[in-house]
């Protein structure tokens, strides 16, 4: 587990947790590592939401596919992440969503039992592990209230604006890259590809941005 230490110093999960302490932790939560090829389901919809998933390497994407077939995506996961939290600690039924590897990676998982419920030996780094979810609970609802937030827009342009704006914000600059390619664009904004590579042209041409792939700048 020692090779992961780098990534897992920048997992919310494990904020104030000392490196000693670390070891034991992941030992006390049974935590494990299984790796995932590149476009392999890593949770599919209609599975159990029993585990707390971190991003040790590679990444992701977590889709939603309506009943007509629709693709929509509604993030993606960087390396010391954490997903499927949410559904695990309200105890879902099934999963809702399915998180797919991007390219090929590693997961840890741990049983979301094993966090919320305080082990025989009283660890005081669990309760730290405790409060570092509920954090991050909040941190994951704030994101998906914003991604509300585009989706309400009415029209590709707008969603698209509101997207990039975020974005800017996000990175403190005006020239940021996406993690998105065009398609993936689409189905983040819940738009036709066509018509947002359009409108994409024409902010271009009205000198309001210029984008080469996944990197924009806005003017």
């Amino acid at each position: 587990m020692k090779k992961y230490f780098d990534v897992l110093r920048k997992c919310r999960l494990f904020r104030e947790i000392a490196d000693e302490d670390l070891i034991a932790l992941l030992g006390c939560l049974g935590a494990k590592v299984v790796s995932f090829g590149k476009k392999y389901t890593i949770i599919a919809e209609g599975s159990p939401a029993k585990y707390i998933c971190i991003m040790l390497s590679g990444s992701a994407q977590m889709v939603r596919v309506d009943y007509y077939g629709n693709r929509s995506i509604i993030s993606g996961i960087e390396p010391s992440e954490v997903f499927g939290e949410a559904f695990a600690c309200a105890e879902t039924a099934e999963m809702p969503v399915t998180v797919i590897a991007n390219e090929p990676c590693e997961v840890m998982l741990i049983e979301c039992h094993r966090i919320m419920h305080s082990c025989s030996n009283a660890c005081g780094f669990h309760q730290q592990i405790i409060f570092n979810l509920m954090k991050n609970l909040a941190v994951q609802n704030l994101m998906f209230h914003q991604k509300l937030e585009i989706t309400a827009c009415r029209t590709t342009r707008e969603k698209l604006m509101t997207y990039l704006l975020l974005q800017a914000k996000k990175h403190g600059s005006e020239r940021f890259t996406i993690p998105f390619d065009r398609q993936e664009l689409a189905d983040y904004l819940e738009v036709d590809r066509s018509g947002l590579s359009a409108e994409i042209s024409k902010l271009r041409s009205e000198g309001i941005l210029t984008s080469n792939r996944k990197e924009f700048e806005l003017l």
